[in-house]
């Protein structure tokens, strides 16, 4: 069973990437003042792509993208705390400092 858990995991990790990768690319398209990818300003294409339509396309994709993203986070992040007993750091000892044996200098923090 534990095999399969870390194939599932090794695929949406992944997943992950190859959605972090095009969330990117779909952000770095698009025009900061909503221009798209600019094309479809000439030529025979002009009816068949618009840039509003481009811009509408590339709007959406980062959405859509960006919500698969933070789901397949989600995803991962609870399957990396399965199996785990929660802790707590007061749950630890205190750190205990020791005194400079003789002959050595204190260190200074």
């Amino acid at each position: 069973m534990q095999a399969k858990e870390e194939t599932m995991e090794t695929i949406l990790l992944v997943v992950h990437l190859m959605l972090a990768i095009a969330l990117i690319i779909t952000v770095l398209l698009q025009h900061s003042e909503g221009g798209g990818l600019g094309i479809g300003g000439g030529g025979g294409v002009g009816g068949l792509v618009s840039v509003r339509g481009t811009t509408n396309f590339l709007t959406r994709a980062t959405g859509v993208l960006a919500a698969l993203f933070m789901t397949t986070s989600l995803t991962l992040a609870i399957m990396a705390s399965q199996g785990k007993a929660p802790q707590s750091i007061l749950d630890r000892p205190a750190a205990t400092e020791q005194a400079p044996r003789e002959g050595e200098l204190p260190i200074s923090r």
